[in-house]
């Protein structure tokens, strides 16, 4: 309860305890040693219980109002719209992912956190809304251009419509659709291990443009330098994936959990842990220490994926233990939560190795 209801409450025990009391006598007596003060109680019972009544009703009045304030009715103008939601941007000739989450701030206000086509979520500090439109603006992360994102639309229930206009000026159009739960009904049911990476060559992968810089040298799956992305050409749903990864000094690379959500591969030891770092699911879930090996050591990620439900294991340490993943992460490949989806090995930051890539599918 707020102070003024604090002070009421507080106002009405002192109001009605003598009433409580009444009739209650008071003498001194003394008991073989000092004077000692003894409260003889002569209460007349019906009144006491008259007057236990009222306190009762008061208390229950007190309650009813604590209620009211804790749950108001009234909602936030664009109430309807809070939650996440999977976006697909034309821009161009191309189309890219992006995610929106509009949350509650207080009873009067909506704010929310947004991934673009590249970098990490981030907060949104107010979504105007108007009527059925609603309108925002963030700073440019890793966007070229020095303006800052505008992005406005149309919404109802479960559909949303816009336009944004980027850190350049130029302006692209966009659809949104709710973000599914993914809840499972069931516990999963494991089957057998599959070998992604075979030893030998590239087969099962496809790099993501022509510009490839990944091959197999001496066992090892190595990307030689900044280049292309290597995707899976299966697609899976829910998984437990085992892979062992070198990263050199200031290196860094990721692995997207069905081309959606990236957990980072970097060179963070001695790092505060952070979700831009070793053991991070990328801008959304912060490790719960940084287990990370020092550059050019072999380290190891065992990865379990259910719904959205996500443990990672670094190095032998349980870093993330059963998060829900929020959304999409910058870099992914399309924002369709729902459907399966393949690996993807980042490649277009620095070089990195893989050798042991080991994915375990639901039955």
């Amino acid at each position: 309860m707020r102070s003024g209801g604090a002070n009421f409450c507080g106002g009405l025990c002192l109001y009605m305890f003598p009433l409580a009391v009444h009739s209650a006598t008071f003498k001194a007596a003394r008991c073989g040693g000092p004077l000692r003060w003894h409260r003889h109680l002569s209460v007349d019972s019906e009144s006491f219980r008259y007057h236990m009544r009222h306190i009762a009703l008061f208390a229950f009045a007190i309650a009813l109002s604590t209620t009211a304030e804790a749950s108001p009715t009234r909602m936030v103008p664009g109430d309807e719209i809070v939650g996440r939601w999977d976006l697909v941007v034309q821009s161009g000739d191309t189309v890219y992912p992006s995610w929106l989450e509009v949350r509650r701030s207080g009873f009067r206000a909506l704010v929310g956190s947004f991934v673009s086509r590249s970098g990490s979520a981030r907060p949104v500090s107010n979504i105007a809304i108007t009527n059925n439109t609603l309108r925002f603006s963030l700073p440019p992360q890793w966007e070229r251009g020095e303006q800052d994102l505008v992005i406005e639309g149309t919404f109802t229930t479960d559909k949303m419509t816009g336009w944004m206009t980027d850190a350049l000026g130029a302006r692209q159009t966009w659809t949104a659709t709710r973000a599914p739960s993914l809840v499972r009904a069931a516990a999963p049911v494991w089957g057998r291990p599959i070998a992604i990476f075979n030893g030998t060559d590239l087969t099962g992968w496809t790099p993501s443009d022509p510009n490839n810089q990944w091959q197999v040298i001496s066992g090892v799956l190595t990307n030689t330098r900044s280049g292309a992305n290597l995707i899976t050409q299966r697609k899976f749903t829910d998984f437990k994936l085992h892979v062992e990864f070198r990263v050199p000094a200031k290196g860094n690379s990721g692995i997207y959990l069905r081309g959606r959500h990236e957990v980072q591969i970097e060179d963070s030891k001695g790092m505060a842990p952070g979700s831009l770092n070793a053991g991070g699911l990328y801008g959304f879930l912060t490790p719960n220490e940084n287990a990370a090996l020092a550059p050019g050591e072999w380290q190891t990620y065992d990865i379990t994926l259910v719904g959205r439900m996500i443990t990672v294991v670094l190095n032998g340490k349980t870093v993330i233990s059963q998060q829900v993943i929020p959304g999409i992460t910058g870099g992914a490949l399309d924002s369709d939560e729902g459907a399966p989806g393949p690996l993807m090995l980042q490649g277009d930051h620095t070089s990195v190795e893989y050798r042991r890539i080991v994915l375990t599918p639901v039955r």
